[in-house]
């Protein structure tokens, strides 16, 4: 994945920084808080969305049991219809591959549709270092572009911006990549707007290559499929001559009919819109209409070691849709940034750990970047249950074990920093495992509950700091349930 993130400190590290920045917390409360009532309504319009949830997880769930099939079909049908597919196991051939394909056009520029997957292979710093200078068109990108940033949020990468800060960036910036700010501009969004506009115009127009991702490929007709609410991506999908797609494996679904299913989840739970005001679709190259030349490059990057995990594989339904991270309290508070990678909040905290592995400190830390609290399951589209996977990450973490890298089955050794907690925890399996002993050191804890500290030492008191202890009963309850015959008695 991206260099862009590399050196980070772990989770907790960010996140103790992140959270004493006032600024960035008043935005992303406004932000979030006004995304998710909108998106509330807008799913409370649907009277089938448990169906439509539903029926979003079984495409996911089939496509993915059959990937391979469909991925084959998806070439077969891109290529049928004029387009060139490029297969890339990971960041580095990915990005080798687009460099080339930009150097064979002749060109020095390029234009962006907003793309996770290349902000996931680092592309615009592989095109930077090869001399091909590439602009990102989304606003929200424009905006994290400009100010030499990094995105903070799936749908809106610049959500941690206020207005002043951008119209600072604007006036500052823009000059060095284009036409320049107007003079006088203000904060108001339509003037932000407008002055966004006037720059990207004549990148459109002048640009010969367009580098998009895709939301949906399908296998059926080979057709990509990109949503979007500005406009910005019909032009650089219909205006330059080469069109070159970057498109993680798993974004494939069978058939066009599958469409009617994620066209109606996705606008509601990113931008709680019915529909979304731009859906572009394109099969491959036509002679009187959009690029001549049409790319499609397909990454791996550790989607197929993903695919392994019974439990984990679950995150590859993705939809990219942000709602889980709109819920989120802990990305509430910590800001995207804190996750280390181009995929923040709940679905990053299980996304990245499993693309990259569990090897790097930032890493281990992200499947504890989460209360468990349920939310982002409740709210995703396609029903992916990230407390789970959280809690399965947690364990490869501490408890080491058989995963899959590079395709090759490897033992992880346990993370380091986790012994006490693996001796808790065999602790606590020996005790539930003898009830005799259980049960003595229940009553031992209540009759001495007095003498009980308010904070935990050692390790623990990381957790207890934070937090009151639990105040110990009594009496046990299973002495409660004897003595009160199971509280029929309780009156007496």
């Amino acid at each position: 994945m991206s260099g862009t993130f590399v050196g980070m400190p772990a989770f907790p590290e960010a996140a103790h920084e992140a959270v004493h920045n006032q600024t960035l917390r008043g935005n992303l409360r406004h932000a979030t808080h006004t995304i998710r009532a909108k998106r509330a309504k807008a799913v409370a319009e649907v009277s089938d969305w448990a169906e439509l949830r539903e029926a979003g997880k079984q495409i996911k769930d089939h496509t993915l049991r059959h990937l391979d099939r469909y991925l084959v079909r998806l070439e077969e049908s891109v290529t049928a219809a004029g387009g060139i597919v490029h297969w890339a196991a990971d960041a580095d051939e990915a990005n080798r591959i687009v460099t080339d394909l930009v150097k064979m056009t002749g060109e020095s520029e390029v234009v962006k549709v907003k793309s996770m997957a290349t902000q996931e292979i680092g592309l615009n710093e592989a095109l930077e270092a090869e001399g091909i200078h590439a602009y990102e068109t989304d606003l929200a990108e424009l905006i994290v572009q400009l100010g030499k940033d990094r995105p903070s949020h799936i749908l809106v990468p610049a959500i941690h911006r206020n207005r002043g800060e951008i119209r600072e960036i604007f006036a500052r910036e823009m000059s060095k990549w284009g036409r320049p700010a107007p003079e006088g501009l203000t904060d108001t969004p339509a003037e932000l707007a407008e002055a966004a506009r006037l720059h990207l115009r004549e990148k459109f127009l002048r640009a010969k290559v367009g580098i998009s991702g895709a939301n949906f490929m399908v296998a059926e007709t080979g057709t990509m499929v990109v949503v979007e609410s500005e406009g910005n991506g019909r032009m650089c999908l219909t205006l330059p001559e080469t069109l070159i797609s970057v498109v993680g494996i798993e974004k494939i679904v069978p058939t066009w009919r599958d469409l009617e299913v994620f066209l109606q989840t996705l606008p509601r739970s990113s931008t709680a819109e019915r529909m979304n005001p731009y859906t572009s679709m394109w099969t491959g190259t036509t002679d009187d209409d959009g690029p001549g030349t049409f790319h499609l490059v397909l990454i791996d990057n550790g989607r197929t070691d993903t695919l392994a995990d019974e439990v984990g594989r679950q995150a590859l339904r993705c939809i990219r849709c942000s709602a889980c991270l709109n819920v989120c309290p802990v990305y509430e508070r910590a800001g995207g940034h804190a996750y280390g990678s181009v995929y923040p909040g709940p679905i990053g905290a299980i996304l990245s750990p499993q693309l990259r592995g569990t090897a790097s400190e930032i890493d281990a830390s992200l499947p504890y970047a989460s209360s468990l609290c349920g939310a982002c399951y409740e709210v995703c589209p396609v029903a992916i249950d990230i407390p789970e996977v959280l809690v399965h990450l947690r364990e490869r973490v501490v408890e080491g074990g058989a995963v899959t890298r590079d395709g090759n089955k490897v033992v992880l050794k346990p993370a380091k920093g986790h012994a006490a907690e693996r001796a808790a925890m065999r602790a606590a399996r020996w005790a539930f495992s003898h009830p005799g002993a259980l049960r003595a050191g229940q009553r031992l804890a209540s009759r001495s509950r007095r003498f009980h500290p308010r904070s935990l030492p050692g390790p623990g008191k990381a957790w207890s700091a934070t937090r009151d202890l639990p105040a110990v009963p009594s009496e046990p309850f299973r002495d409660w349930w004897q003595r009160t015959n199971g509280g029929k008695d309780t009156g007496k």
